[in-house]
């Protein structure tokens, strides 16, 4: 059975197809500049490629790319679509709705849409995408919806509430809902399996670091507590994310600058954390080389991100009574060694240290910790496309 995975942004589509039958990637690709010009980018597993630029008014002519791309091309690995059994949409924000993946039906797509207010930057193109795979694919294509948010829903009470009127909460649902929930589900399911226990007996803290970035504890087999909040702008400092913020700081900034919400909301979501702090970028590669000729700025950057992680790091310890695995994935995560030894040397409290030879390793699964560590340490990349392909097949 072929599931092909979708994950879409306003202007972006990637996307996989999966052979679950031995969860094989079959081909994996991306569409850019969707509304402006548009371009898609194709490749198979046994190393074929197909590029091109062509029109991409909508995510409609998205979609016909790719299927031309997996059906059509020098880099085709199925003869139709009709192959495909069902198809898996990445869905950052369920809100408190969506405890679990679902079908997609009218009704859950309408909810999806209405969602939009906590992810501005995420729902509004998953329904863009969800459409365009109905006009593309037809109704009969069952279509299934993985939210970042759901495994986030064993939080309890006093760890998703804000200490703001009840009203807020029982008019407007405002709460922490964090994110990045498929990726520290996989990761802590993957630190189960190398070590050999149940979940359920282990206290996990996962790290995904990325452009966007978010920490998350997990207790009992559930998470308990993770840093993004009502939307993902909360929690530590990301690539251009302020991460959290004194509201004081807010207000005065939109009274001394005159700016709507629309202006803060674009500024605090796409022109601050690591980008707004250093000047150069919110590629951390980028930073560290200019932080290694000498600005200052880009340094501070890199300070203040890792001193954030730290800080997290131990209040989900504190929080927990303890840790036994701490995971390090996403771009940044997997990949980005300096970061590892800085902040787990902070962790020696706890009992944790870093091997650096083992540490040395990017992008591979790999415990990084010594021998006598009492706290494991990982690398382990993240394969959301993998969880979204898996829930499509238990649903469909």
């Amino acid at each position: 059975m072929k599931i092909f995975v979708v994950n879409a942004g306003s202007s972006s589509l990637k996307y996989q197809l999966i052979d679950m039958d031995n969860e094989q990637v079959l081909c994996k690709g991306l569409c850019e500049r969707i509304g402006v010009s548009g371009a898609i980018s194709h490749k198979t597993s046994d190393g074929r490629k197909y590029e091109a630029e062509t029109a991409m008014p909508t995510h409609s002519e998205a979609f016909e790319a790719v299927v031309y791309a997996m059906t059509q091309s020098d880099a085709k690995v199925i003869e139709s679509f009709d192959e495909v059994s069902a198809i898996g949409h990445r869905i950052v924000q369920g809100g408190s709705i969506f405890k679990g993946s679902c079908i997609i039906t009218p009704q859950a797509l309408q909810d999806i849409d209405e969602l939009g207010a906590l992810a501005p930057l995420h729902n509004p193109a998953h329904v863009l995408a969800i459409k365009a795979c109905i006009k593309t694919f037809g109704e009969e294509k069952p279509q299934v919806a993985v939210f970042d948010t759901s495994f986030h829903q064993t939080m309890p009470s006093k760890a998703y509430m804000f200490p703001i009127p009840y009203k807020y909460y029982e008019q407007y649902k405002v709460r922490k809902y964090g994110a990045h929930g498929t990726s520290h589900r996989f990761v802590s399911d993957r630190v189960a399996a190398l070590e050999g226990k149940d979940k359920k007996d282990l206290k996990i803290i996962t790290c995904h670091l990325g452009n966007g970035c978010s920490i998350t504890a997990i207790k009992d087999g559930v998470c308990v507590d993770t840093s993004m909040g009502f939307t993902p702008l909360d929690g530590f400092m990301m690539g251009t994310r302020t991460g959290t913020l004194d509201p004081s700081a807010i207000t005065f900034i939109a009274e001394k600058e005159n700016l709507s919400p629309a202006d803060l909301n674009r500024i605090f979501n796409k022109e601050s954390g690591v980008l707004g702090v250093s000047g150069i970028s919110n590629d951390n590669r980028d930073v560290a080389a200019a932080a290694a000729e000498g600005n200052e700025r880009a340094a501070l950057a890199l300070e203040m991100q890792r001193y954030q992680i730290i800080k997290f790091i131990g209040s989900y310890a504190a929080a927990m009574n303890g840790v036994d695995a701490i995971v390090f994935t996403g771009g940044i995560g997997e990949n980005d060694a300096t970061l590892r030894k800085v902040v787990c040397d902070s962790l020696t409290y706890l009992g944790a240290y870093i091997d650096d030879n083992k540490n040395a390793i990017r992008g591979e699964e790999v415990k990084i910790s010594t021998d006598d560590s009492k706290v494991n340490l990982y690398i382990i990349p993240t394969n959301e496309e993998l969880a979204i392909a898996r829930d499509t097949l238990a649903l469909i």
